[in-house]
C-alpha cells in the first residue's frame, strides 16, 4: 500500500514562497503520477499540479500557472511543489496524492496534508 506524507507548510506574507514535499514510501514511486490538491474551507478539494512518472508531463490549475512548479526526484521517492509569489487565496490544506496512469482526477492513495496559510 502507497503511503505518502507532506512536509514544508506554514505561515507566510503574501508575495513569499514556501516548497512542499511528499515523500512516499511502501511502493514503487516512479510508476506514480503524482499530484498536489488543495482544500480551502468552505471549497471543493481543487488539483494545484501534476507530474508524471518521469516527469516529461505537468498539469497546472489555472490559478497557480506561473507560480507554482511541480518537481519530482525518483532517487529520493520525493515529489515537490515550489510555490511562489503566495497569495492569502493560496490558503488551503494542501495534499499530494497519487495514481497509476496519467490522469487529474480519481487519485488513489492520498497524503495527510498540511496546512498553508498565506497572512496579507
Amino acid at each position: 500500500q502507497v503511503q505518502l506524507v507532506e512536509s514544508g507548510g506554514g505561515l507566510v506574507q503574501a508575495g513569499d514562497s514556501l516548497k512542499l514535499s511528499c515523500t512516499c514510501s511502501r511502493g514503487t514511486f516512479s510508476r506514480l503520477v503524482m499530484g498536489w490538491f488543495r482544500q480551502a474551507p468552505g471549497k471543493e478539494r481543487e488539483i494545484v499540479a501534476a507530474i508524471s512518472y518521469a516527469g516529461g508531463r505537468t498539469h497546472y490549475a489555472d490559478s497557480v500557472k506561473g507560480r507554482f512548479t511541480i518537481s519530482r526526484d525518483n532517487a529520493k521517492d520525493t515529489a515537490y511543489l515550489q510555490m511562489s509569489d503566495l497569495k492569502p487565496d493560496d490558503t488551503a490544506i494542501y495534499c499530494c496524492a497519487a495514481r497509476y496512469g496519467w490522469g487529474i482526477s480519481e487519485y488513489n492513495y492520498w497524503g495527510q496534508g498540511t496546512q498553508v496559510t498565506v497572512s496579507s
